[in-house]
């Protein structure tokens, strides 16, 4: 996935005005990118964006943050298939917690003046967020899959060593992805949607190659996943496979249903975002003036909101996180009870095997997500 955008022509320095891979921040002073010049926005637009994004900051903050406590809580959910819930949460928590604070200054402040380098920080951790989102999506269609597919060899692919050197390996790839960034200097700020972020006309061929490895790629492995996973659900149900019925119960299906609407809804947001890039990169002297500013504006705040969704599917579609939720949150203003669940909780995880659903995957099959 690329956090995309649309023609740079209402910037100051539009990337449209240099050739090739030349970096737009080597002109950039200590102050930082300089705001567009255009007409100002109507107050009502300002408090909609503003409105958006600080509704997705706290919901995203503090659904994600359930999601994590949830899983160290409680024993049933601390499984292989949870460790990559966990580390999507963790990139939706990036964004939160820096990124989205500031792209907030500057709505409020109409312009960025907080510097180059904050600007640079910002852009890096809106990339890792969401390429960090989107690889993790496909570790979890991959889960699912031998799971469900394949799940003889389930417990041995992803015992718990395997498991954290996948998640390991999500970051590392999401960490070298990102870093082209500073060398072909496409990291800057839009002043129509205050952030700074991917401007993907400074180089053509490398914005291609961003849209097609980090969304069409990772969407094409999901779909595939989900796709043979539905085929199995059906030729069960419809008793084609009766060898098969016994390993998709309910709650098997329910939980898959779960991730396929997490990674059906982040390719919804995702979608109109990457497309606009992807017909910019490929032909901007046609594309960029049939682009009306309010379309790539609300295709960008899409993409934004999307962080804060996969918590609230958990909390809806998952019986496990929603019981959890609701302890978490009574023992907010109870203090004594969550330190009392939670000793009683590592007691029982002790004393069972180290992780279900790692080591027992008949018991790990109607708890994982």
């Amino acid at each position: 996935v690329t956090f995309t955008g649309a023609s740079e022509a209402t910037c100051p320095r539009s990337a449209m005005d240099v050739p090739g891979n030349v970096s737009l921040l080597t002109d950039h002073t200590d102050r930082g990118p300089e705001p567009s010049p255009g007409a100002a926005r109507p107050a009502w637009a300002i408090t909609a964006l503003a409105s958006v994004l600080i509704f997705t900051t706290v919901v995203d903050v503090l659904g994600n943050l359930l999601v994590i406590v949830s899983v160290l809580r409680n024993r049933k959910l601390r499984n292989a298939g949870n460790v990559f819930v966990v580390s999507l949460a963790f990139a939706d928590l990036l964004v939160a917690f820096y990124p989205y604070p500031l792209v907030l200054y500057a709505i409020f402040h109409d312009g960025w003046s907080l510097g180059e380098t904050q600007c640079e920080i910002s852009g890096f951790l809106m990339g890792l967020s969401v390429i960090g989102s989107i690889f993790n999506i496909t570790a979890i269609a991959i889960n699912r899959y031998c799971y469900i597919c394949h799940s003889f060899s389930y417990d041995k692919l992803y015992s718990y060593r395997n498991t954290l050197l996948l998640v390991a390996l999500i970051w590392l790839l999401t960490v070298i992805a990102i870093v082209p960034n500073f060398f072909v200097g496409s990291l800057q700020y839009d002043p129509r949607i205050y952030s700074c972020t991917f401007a993907q006309t400074v180089s053509t061929s490398y914005t291609i190659t961003v849209v097609v490895i980090h969304f069409f790629v990772p969407i094409a492995v999901v779909t595939f996943c989900y796709l043979r996973i539905w085929i199995l659900v059906i030729q069960v149900r419809r008793r084609v496979k009766t060898e098969v019925s016994r390993r998709i119960k309910p709650s098997d299906l329910r939980n898959f249903i779960t991730m396929f609407v997490v990674f059906v809804l982040f390719a919804i947001c995702w979608a109109p975002l990457n497309l606009i890039g992807l017909a910019v990169a490929i032909d901007p002297a046609s594309v960029v003036p049939r682009i009306p500013e309010w379309l790539f504006v609300v295709s960008y705040f899409m993409a934004y909101f999307n962080s804060c969704l996969n918590a609230v599917i958990y909390g809806l579609l998952n019986q496990n996180f929603r019981r959890e939720y609701k302890r978490i949150v009574t023992s907010v203003w109870m203090p004594h009870l969550f330190f009392q669940e939670t000793s009683r909780g590592g007691t029982e995880g002790m004393r069972s095997k180290p992780s279900p659903g790692l080591n027992n995957n008949e018991q790990a099959k109607g708890e994982t997500v």
